[in-house]
């Protein structure tokens, strides 16, 4: 028997154990989730992408050098007149060198860089809502984990307690107390837990699923909720905060700056082009040829072309505008909105405490009422059901809340790993961008960018 209870012990520690090392906090979750989103890496290349796009206009200023080898064969037959046919055979080959550089464009060069260089930077903003996103979505599905784990134990607690009834229901038929139809409303209320119990469960297992998809893997033994982090004192405290931070508006600002500098680039198509030109060549008989030459191109007509992009420009700018407008808008109404629901949810959570403790009373009342005769079974079960509803809705209340303050921090523009500290490497948008900024084509510039690529596929 000794020998059968240390055996059970055993199996109920290896059991035990797993869970005890698989315990998880909301900053391991939301850890979990910043290093293995795919759609952070998604974005952060989409980023990188940007970045080679300041190098590619930057390579407009430089000077364009190519090489080119050139062989030709020919046969040609001559008659004389005599009659008589001669064969010529020629292969000639040349080797040449040529360079040709943009001296001056009027600013179109320059337009172009500046305008990649906004695009970058709103590329990081984009990157910063879509962390935000990430994080949030983390925050939810642990919330909603241990909403759910906490349904299912109500709904298990709930069928005991049916249960339970059932059997003094029971009873009391088997003595006369009660008729049959008490006993059959409370079998009825136990099938309804069971199938309230099995919905639950369900909603757990769909948790566990959205969890898995947040972070990378399924949840383990989660731990309490820790505070809420700190947000704003009043609502217009965070709105000012949302209009100054929120990547959203900033990525709207640089959008408007890029739509103004890209009609000064449309302007600028208006003006010629001031480019020189050399070559060098080597032909196989000897002979070399060099060459310089200074171009100057301008378009004079082009089926307005030029001035329908300068309207289009024109337009894009207004657009722009317009959204950077429009977002303001948008964000201070999602603070409002969460705002709001954090109100609302705090007062569900007060008045669902009180309605706790009231059914909580009136349940213990009507089931010593039962006992006496006073009361019928669907009295207590009534009472009973009111009370696990008033538990079940504090829970949402609260889990509501939770993600509410959050989701408000997010409208701010402040859910962001460094924000909460989550003590995590993050993704450094500079380093990449500092290296390929000046078109690096150096063997020391190509060994620090490789580097960087190998350190971004190992995080």
């Amino acid at each position: 028997m000794l020998r059968k209870t240390l055996g059970l012990l055993a199996s109920v520690m290896i059991w035990v154990a797993p869970l005890a090392a698989q315990s998880e906090t909301l900053a391991d979750a939301l850890i979990a989730a910043y290093r293995n989103s795919n759609l952070l890496d998604q974005n952060q290349a989409v980023l990188r992408a940007a970045d080679e796009d300041v190098a590619v206009a930057i390579s407009a200023l430089q000077p364009v050098i190519q090489f080119t080898i050139q062989s030709q064969w020919s046969n040609q037959e001559f008659r004389t007149p005599g009659g008589v046919v001669f064969d010529s055979d020629q292969l000639n080959s040349q080797l040449a060198f040529s360079a040709e550089m943009t001296l001056y464009d009027f600013g179109r060069s320059a337009l172009a860089i500046e305008i990649a260089k906004e695009s970058v930077l709103a590329t990081r903003e984009s990157l910063v809502s879509v962390e935000q996103d990430v994080l949030l979505a983390a925050v939810t599905a642990y919330v909603d984990v241990r909403l759910a784990t906490e349904i299912v134990d109500l709904r298990r607690s709930n069928l005991r307690l049916i249960t339970q009834e059932l059997r003094a229901a029971q009873d009391r038929f088997d003595v006369g107390e009660i008729t049959r139809t008490d006993v059959s409303v409370a079998e009825a209320r136990l099938a309804g837990s069971r199938a309230q119990l099995a919905a639950a469960e369900g909603d757990l297992l769909i948790a566990r699923e959205a969890y898995k998809a947040a972070t990378g893997d399924y949840p383990g033994n989660l731990q309490p909720l820790p505070p809420s982090p700190r947000t704003a004192r009043t609502q217009d405290e965070a709105v000012a905060i949302a209009l100054r931070t929120h990547p959203a508006v900033r990525q709207s600002q640089h959008q408007v700056v890029i739509s103004g500098l890209s009609i000064e680039r449309a302007r600028a198509d208006f003006e010629p082009v001031i480019s020189a030109q050399g070559r060098i060549g080597i032909a196989d008989n000897g002979l070399e040829s060099q060459s310089l030459g200074l171009s100057i191109n301008q378009t004079l007509y082009s089926g307005g072309r030029q001035a329908s992009l300068l309207r289009k420009a024109i337009a894009q700018d207004e657009a722009a505008r317009a959204g950077l407008l429009q977002v303001g808008v948008q964000i201070e109404q999602a603070v409002g909105n969460a705002w709001a629901n954090i109100l609302v949810t705090s007062a569900s959570i007060e008045a669902n405490s009180r309605q706790i403790a009231a059914a909580q009373v009136a349940f213990d009342g009507i089931r010593e009422e039962a006992t006496l005769g006073s009361r019928t079974t669907l009295d207590v079960l009534d009472a009973e059901q009111e009370l696990l509803d008033a538990r079940a809705d504090k829970l949402q209340s609260e889990a509501q809340r939770y993600v509410g303050v959050y989701r408000l921090l997010a409208s701010m523009g402040l859910l962001t790993a460094d924000h909460l500290g989550l003590g995590v490497p993050t993704y450094d948008p500079a380093a990449y961008y500092n290296v390929v900024k000046d078109a690096p084509v150096h063997s020391a510039q190509g060994e620090a960018l490789d580097r960087i690529l190998g350190k971004i596929a190992n995080e």
